[in-house]
Parts: structure tokens; sequence; C-alpha cells
């Protein structure tokens, strides 16, 4: 099993994940929460103004000494103070010489939308100090009084004590944030830790095991968790259970395939040899010999034919192929003479007719022998079933693909055959077979990167498609003049 590193491991993406999330959960927080800091600092600054400018109402002729006005000017941190009275009526306090005023802020027309960038505005010019001399503007700011809303109060002051407030308050934001995110995520990474990562780790370490000795790892014994990790555990203990047997079982066949093979290779000479000694009973003098003989024949050839279909199916890997442009027309051509030149189980010979609908020159990338192959079982087990006649047509696919189809008028597949369709030595077709045939042309097909399919099945006969892909027609498939027929008697 690899070795986790902090870099790879989940737990640590979980981590910095977590961090991540918070953080940008607490810069969500902080847009409005930085334009409110400054909303709430002009309202104090404005608070504090009207307080200090109700001082000239106490005044003797409504006139306060220069000192005075200096100290409440210095106090509430502004140069000019206005109170707007109901009737018009103004209290005013200002520095001899105020400065020019470089914006206006009616706080009365400012939704949150503004108060947000009026705040970013203001930050931008924090930001700028820092890489160089610090920016101060001189704003006016305009609202009604925070103590009495018929009154409305406008200051002229300085922004930069405001920008350093905001400063301030963005470093405590800050570090308050750094502190929740840590916390947070370090509370998330243990519980995902314990719930999720450690189990996942487990499981891992369970496949891993099984992966490099299906055998000798030792089985997974699940948990009692309902959620999707507890039906996890369940499921990969069961596919181990059944991966076990399975591969016991191939192991068992692969053993008994090997013995077959051997016993079926020495069986099929002594079959051939019987075969030939066989033929010269056919010059015996006794009638019922020559009678019986041809059925003799018949059933070595049987015998002999079941041998070559075994040794061929038992064969490890992937069926080898030598592709090349092939003319389909002829391949169907050679499958037709070797189907007709089958022999019944009483020795008699087939009466069938063969029909090659592939126009000539109908070119593919195949192996020639082996798609003959798969014709000929095809075309075999048809006329074993009765068919008396096969057609064998091709039509266009999509992408350039090529479809065989071997039709026949035979009585159709039993429904035993079709319930076990391709599965060896359960799915034979027909009285005696051992269910080869099919499961070997489908085995043909696929190594090709093809299919072999049932297109229909009744009393009317049979049709099988075999998809060839990439293929390459030089004619129209459709066109069906000039094909042969043969006629088997």
């Amino acid at each position: 099993m690899p070795r986790h590193t902090v870099a790879t491991s989940l737990s640590a993406k979980l981590l910095v994940l977590t961090i991540l999330f918070v953080l940008l959960a607490e810069v969500l927080i902080y847009t409005p929460s930085i334009a409110r800091f400054r909303m709430s600092y002009l309202e104090e600054r404005l608070a504090a103004a009207h307080i200090a400018a109700l001082s000239v109402e106490a005044a003797p002729d409504l006139m306060v000494t220069k000192e005075l006005q200096a100290k409440l000017l210095a106090y509430t941190g502004t140069h000019v103070i206005d109170l707007i009275q109901p009737g018009a009526r103004v209290y005013m306090l200002s520095r001899p010489m105020p400065p020019q005023v470089d914006a206006v802020y009616d706080l009365r027309t400012t939704g949150m939308g503004m108060q947000i960038i009026d705040a970013g505005h203001a930050l931008r010019l924090a930001l700028e100090g820092a890489f160089g001399p610090p920016r101060n503007r001189v704003i006016r700011v305009i609202d009604r009084s925070p103590n009495d809303p018929v009154q409305r109060v406008e200051v002229t002051m300085d922004e930069r004590p405001l920008i350093d407030a905001m400063v301030e308050f963005s470093r405590r934001i800050l570090a308050v944030s750094v502190a929740i995110s840590l916390i947070a995520a370090i509370l998330v990474y243990l519980t995902l830790h314990a719930l999720l990562v450690r189990p996942m780790r487990r499981l891992t370490a369970e496949v891993v095991a099984f992966r490099r000795d299906p055998d000798g790892a030792p089985p997974l014994v699940p948990g009692a968790r309902a959620d999707e990790i507890g039906v996890a555990e369940r499921e990969l203990a069961a596919m181990q259970g059944t991966v076990r047997a399975a591969l016991r079982q191939r192991e068992r066949l692969a053993t008994l395939g090997t013995a077959v093979a051997k016993i079926n290779h020495d069986l099929r000479g002594i079959l051939s040899t019987a075969s030939l000694l066989s033929e010269r009973l056919t010059e015996s003098a006794d009638p019922e010999v020559r009678r019986v003989t041809p059925r003799l024949v018949a059933s070595l050839d049987r015998a002999v034919e079941l041998c070559g279909q075994t040794l061929s199916f038992t064969r490890d890997g992937v069926l080898p192929l030598s592709p090349a442009s092939t003319d389909l027309h002829r391949v169907a051509d050679e499958a037709g003479a070797e189907v007709l030149a089958t022999v019944h189980p009483d020795g008699g010979r087939v009466e069938a007719e063969w029909i090659n609908d592939i126009p000539a020159g109908t070119l593919a990338p195949v192996d020639a022998a082996q798609l003959g192959r798969a014709l000929v079982n095809l075309g075999r087990n048809a006329v074993q079933a009765g068919a008396g006649r096969v057609r064998i047509a091709v039509e266009a696919g999509p992408a350039g693909s090529l479809t065989l189809t071997a039709a026949d008028d035979g009585p159709g597949l039993a429904p035993r055959a079709r319930e076990n369709l391709f599965q060896p030595f359960a799915g034979s077709a027909r009285a005696g077979g051992i269910g080869l045939g099919l499961a070997i042309a489908r085995e043909v097909l696929r190594a090709h990167g093809g299919e072999l399919r049932l297109v229909r099945s009744d009393a009317a006969g049979t049709v099988f498609a075999l998809d060839i892909p990439q293929g390459n027609t030089e004619t129209d498939p459709v066109d069906v003049a000039g094909h042969k027929s043969f006629v088997s008697h």
C-alpha cells in the first residue's frame, strides 16, 4: 500500500479546505461589517458634534470663545460643525481657516451598497498609504442627528483617523477570523478523520491487501454503521467472499481444463486413426457392415470435431488474430463450402442451400480464417437443426462499420437454447450438441472488437448479426447483384 504523505493525505486536504471555506465565509461577513463600522464611526462623530454645537445655545449672544470653540472641535475631531434646527436656525463651530473639502457624504440617502463602496474606497486609500506616504482627505458628512432626528448635523473632518480606525478594526477581524478558522478546521478535521478518513483508509488497505493476495488476505469484518461507509464495508466483505469463491472455482476449472486439453489431444489422435481405419469397412463383403459404416464414420467425425472445439475453447489467453483487408464475399464462399460438406449423425450429407449475398469486393480488416470459422459454426448449427437455406448478407453500420447477417429458414431455437445462448456446454441449439459453436463464434467477433447478436428466432427461422467495427466497404453493401448460391444435395 503506498505511503500517505501530509501533502497527499485526505486529512490534510480536508484541513486546508476547511480553513479556506471558513476564511471565505469571514470575508463575506467582513464586507458588510467594515461598512457598518464606518457608518457607526461617522454617526458617533455626528452625535458628538451635535452635543458640542449645543454649547453655542448656552453662550452669551450665541457666541463661544475661541478657546472653547477650539477645544470642542478638537474633542469631536472636526474642522467645522453646523447644527441646523427646525426653522432654519443654525449653530456653527468653525476653525479660523477651515480646509477645503475633498468629498461630501450624505448619509441620509446612502444605502448598504453605497456604504460598502465607500468603505472599499477608504480601504484603498489605506492600502496606498501602506506603500507610500499616508494620504488624507477632508470630507463633509451630512446626516440627521442621532440624538434628535428632526435636526441636521453637518461636520467637516479629516478622513485619516477614520481610515486608521477601519484598519485597526480589520486587523481585529482578521485575528478573530484566523482563530475561528483554525478552531473550526481542527474540529472538522478531527470529526471527519474519525468518521470518514480512518474508515476509508481501512477500506483502502483491505482492497490493496485483497488485490495482492485474494486467498491469504484476512476477510473484512464490517462494522455496525448504517451510513454509506457501513454499506461499503458490508458490500466489500460480500464481494470478497464472492470473488474468493469464483477464484477457487476458476482454479479448479483451470486444472480440469488443462487435464481435459491433454486428454482431448490424445483422444483426437486416437479417433482420427479409428476414422481412417473405419473407412476400410466400406469394402467389406458383409452388406450389414457396409450399411452401418457411414454412421460409424459420421460418429467418429463428430467426436473428432468435438475434441477440436473443446481444445479451441480451452485455449488460454485472448484469441490470436491476424487482421488484414479481406474480401468478405470470398470468406462467405469458403465457409459455405465447408458448411455444405457437413454430415448428419446418420452419415447422410446435409441437403441445404447456402446463399452468399455479400457483393464481391466488400473489404473489411478481419482475420479471414477466424471470421470464416464463426460463419461455419453458425451455418452448421442451422443445417444440423433442419434449415434448408442459409443466407449471408451485409449492411452498413455506424461510423463505417459493417454488420453481417446469417439468416436461415429452420425451426428456430429451442427455449432452452435461448435461455443459455452463448453459454458453453449449456446453449446447444440442437440435440446432441455441446453448445460450443455459438460461444466460439461470439469469441471470434469480440476478438475483432465487435459482437454476435441474436436478431430474431421464430418459426420462420433464425437471424444472427455479426457486428464488425471500422469496416471499409469498397462497394455498396446494399447492392446484392452478383451474389453466389451453393446448393448441396
